[in-house]
C-alpha cells in the first residue's frame, strides 16, 4: 500500500468497516446490497465513479465474501465485480468431479468440485497481485482456517501487522483459494507461510468467523492488532452484509427419528447459523443499531440493552431470511414455494446466481436507507 494511503489505516478521523459473510454462490445476494450502498454513496458524493474502497477504510470477508472484499479493496465498482462473479460462479460450480475419469477418481473421494476453474478464474482476475500490493486501495482482511493447527487466520495488508512481513508476498488468488476451500466442496489449499513452513488452509467459514463482523471489530480496536482505532459510534461504523439465512423448522418427531447421515448434513449449518447469530447478539449489545433484528423471544432486539453507557460503534447489518414470506414480499413477479427456498439456499447451485442478485437488490431497496450513510 502506498504511503499516501497509510492514513486510511492510521488511528485518525472516523473509520468505516465493511464485513462480508461467506455463503458459496449466495455471495451474489450480497452484491445486490453492495450495489445499493454504492448508488447511495455516489449520489451523496455527486460522483458517478465513486467506489466502496473510497468510503470504507477496512474491507474484510470470509470465503465468497473474501473474494468480493478483495475486488472491492482493489477499487473495482460493484457492476464490474458482479460480471466477474457471475462468470466465476457459473464455471466453478459446473466443475463436478467425474467418478468415471481415472484421473479424477482419487480426488472424487476428497471433494465434490474441481478447484481448477476456481484457480484459473482467480488468477485471471487477480494476476500477480499480492497481499502487500500497492494496487490495494484500502485495508483488507481475508479470513481462512488453518486446518493443520485448527486456528483461524486473518490475513491483513496493514504494513505494521505482526505477520505482514511473512505474508505480504502471498498472491491474493492463493489466499482467496484458501479462504473458499470449503471441506467436501474443494480440497484444502497449501501455502508457504515462510521459513519453509507449509500450512494447509480450508474455508474460513469453518470457524466462528463465517460472519466476520465481530472479528473485524476486534482487529480494528484491540491493542495487539496494528489499527488501534478509536471506539464510539461517532468514531467507528461497521456495515455487515450477509448472504441470506434460512429458518430452521422441524417437528420434534423428525428430530427424534433422525439418522446419522441426516445429522451429519444438518450440524454444520446449525453451528454456522449459531456463530453468525452470536456475532449479531454481541454487536447489537455493543451498539444501538437502527437495523437491529429480534434475536429471540427473550432477548428481543437489544435496542434498550446496550452493554456500555455509550455505544462502542455504529453498527448496520443487512441480511434477508430466505423464507416464503420474505421472498414473496419482494415483488419479484413470481411465487416462491418451500421447494424453491431449499433450492435457493443451496450454496453450490450456480443456476440461482442471477436470482440471488435480484433478491439482494430488491431487499436492499427496502432495508438500505440513505440516512444510514450521512
Amino acid at each position: 500500500m502506498k504511503n499516501d494511503h497509510l492514513d486510511r489505516l492510521s488511528n485518525s478521523k472516523p473509520k468505516r468497516i465493511l464485513s462480508l459473510d461467506g455463503g458459496g454462490i449466495r455471495g451474489a445476494l450480497s452484491l445486490g446490497y453492495l450495489k445499493k450502498i454504492e448508488t447511495i454513496l455516489r449520489k451523496k458524493e455527486n460522483n458517478p465513479n465513486y467506489v466502496l474502497s473510497d468510503y470504507f477504510d477496512l474491507i474484510g470477508g470470509t470465503s465468497t465474501g473474501a473474494i468480493i472484499a478483495s475486488l472491492l479493496a482493489l477499487g473495482k465498482p460493484v457492476d464490474e465485480i458482479k460480471d466477474m462473479y457471475m462468470e466465476l460462479g457459473g464455471e466453478i460450480f459446473a466443475g463436478k468431479r467425474n467418478w468415471w475419469n481415472p484421473l479424477e477418481t482419487y480426488r472424487f473421494f476428497k471433494s465434490e468440485f474441481s478447484e481448477k476453474s476456481l484457480v484459473k478464474n482467480l488468477k485471471k482476475y487477480l494476476g500477480d497481485i499480492t497481499l502487500g500490493s500497492e494496487r490495494i486501495k484500502t485495508g483488507l482482511c481475508i479470513v481462512a482456517k488453518r486446518a493443520d493447527t485448527n486456528s483461524t487466520w486473518f490475513f491483513l495488508n496493514h504494513p505494521k501487522g505482526l505477520f505482514y512481513e511473512s505474508n505480504q508476498n502471498i498472491p491474493l488468488w492463493q489466499l482467496l483459494r484458501a479462504s473458499s476451500a470449503a471441506p467436501s466442496y474443494f480440497i484444502p489449499q497449501s501455502i508457504d507461510i515462510g521459513n519453509g513452513e507449509i500450512a494447509a488452509f480450508v474455508d474460513g467459514g469453518v470457524s466462528m468467523a463465517n460472519n466476520p463482523s465481530l472479528n473485524l471489530l476486534m482487529i480494528a480496536t484491540m491493542k495487539r492488532f496494528p489499527f488501534k482505532w478509536k471506539v464510539g459510534e461517532e468514531n467507528l461504523k461497521l456495515v455487515s452484509i450477509g448472504t441470506g439465512y434460512t429458518e430452521y423448522h422441524k417437528h420434534a418427531k423428525q428430530i427424534d427419528e433422525s439418522w446419522l447421515l441426516s445429522w451429519a448434513k444438518s450440524v454444520p449449518d446449525m453451528l454456522m447459523q449459531d456463530a453468525s447469530w452470536q456475532n449479531q447478539i454481541m454487536l447489537q449489545w455493543l451498539s444501538k443499531s437502527p437495523t437491529a433484528k429480534e434475536i429471540d423471544s427473550e432477548m428481543k432486539d437489544l435496542k434498550d440493552d446496550c452493554l456500555y453507557e455509550k455505544p462502542t460503534l455504529n453498527y448496520l447489518r443487512f441480511n434477508i431470511c430466505l423464507s416464503e414470506n420474505s421472498l414473496n414480499g419482494l415483488g419479484l413477479n413470481r411465487e416462491f414455494t418451500f421447494r424453491d427456498i431449499k433450492d435457493i439456499a443451496e450454496m453450490s447451485n450456480a443456476g440461482n446466481r442471477y436470482l440471488l442478485y435480484d433478491i439482494g437488490k430488491e431487499s436492499a431497496e427496502k432495508e438500505v436507507l440513505s440516512i444510514y450513510f450521512k
